[in-house]
């Protein structure tokens, strides 16, 4: 592949085998196309696929991928830790090489274009390719998820960028841009209680006056009988994942909490994980050229 993009769809599905399969079997055996991750999780009921290719190949595999969620997913049905607005979430593609960021935004629009001509699906453009400032964060676009949007989609400020101005009656609405890599990283903490949780993550979160590139929510594991602050790291490079970890030490220490672990999901830039590395141990002027795998 000589032109690489990324793309990090997400389905409201994480405790079906079976449609989890169907689903990731679209980016299977195709050629341009390389599936390098899916996982999904029970708690979150989310499916998280990772892919690369080059962008025609990539654009036409996803599009299939959406197909294939529209028609076995009915969100009237769907519970789950994580807020969701479609079962076909959020579809980011990201720049990795011989792409810009300008033609991530232009094949987000065009997949938008198709996915609401196809399916009927009410489409956002958010981050870069959002069409007006109030769009461009996808906690806002998401507020009043699947139950929510059917009457806030009637409102001129919401009115979808593609597709019809009615929410799908069991595929919902999906939000459809270009970004920077995103690290998904939750933390596991040693208590039950999600408002614990809730407040912790309000204030490691930049809305809430947290680090600046973090995004976090409060997050009830039943099976283990402990919570955790799930976060998205928007921009590893400028806010590291060690920060967000010591904030929520230090958070947690109020209500008597520690951390238990933590998870990144989906796959990581090595870099995030070099700088944490680096923090931990004390390295002095230490960089990604020392790194072996990053010479080779």
């Amino acid at each position: 592949m000589d032109r690489i993009m990324e793309c990090v769809p997400n389905f409201s599905e994480g405790r079906d085998l079976q449609k989890i399969d169907k689903i990731v079997a679209s980016f299977r055996s195709k050629q341009g196309v390389k599936l390098l991750d899916y996982s999904n999780d029970e708690d979150h009921n989310r499916l998280v696929v990772t892919v690369v290719g080059e962008p025609e190949p990539l654009r036409d595999a996803v599009l299939e991928a959406i197909g294939v969620a529209v028609e076995l997913i009915d969100l009237n049905h769907h519970q789950g830790q994580h807020p969701r607005m479609g079962a076909v979430d959020v579809v980011p593609f990201i720049p990795i090489r011989n792409v810009t960021m300008e033609e991530a935004v232009a094949l987000s629009k065009e997949v938008g274009e198709e996915v609401a001509k196809r399916y009927n699906l009410p489409v956002f453009l958010y981050e870069k390719s959002a069409s007006a400032p109030h769009r461009e964060n996808l906690a806002a676009v998401r507020k009043g998820e699947f139950e929510g949007m059917a009457e806030k989609i009637k409102q001129p400020e919401w009115h979808p960028d593609f597709g019809p101005a009615e929410r799908h009656p069991t595929a919902g609405t999906v939000a459809i841009g270009a970004r920077m890599p995103l690290v998904a990283y939750n933390i596991n903490l040693n208590t039950p209680s999600l408002e614990i949780a809730h407040d912790i993550a309000k204030k490691i979160r930049f809305i809430g006056g947290g680090l600046r590139y973090c995004k976090a929510m409060g997050v009830e594991l039943k099976d283990r009988g402990i919570t955790q602050v799930s976060i998205n790291m928007t921009d590893y490079t400028r806010t590291a994942l060690y920060r967000a970890f010591e904030l929520v030490r230090v958070e947690a220490r109020r209500y008597g909490v520690s951390i238990v672990g933590s998870e990144i999901i989906g796959l990581v830039p090595m870099e995030a994980l070099i700088d944490t590395a680096s923090y931990y141990l004390g390295l002095e002027n230490f960089s990604m050229e020392q790194v072996l795998e990053a010479r080779m």
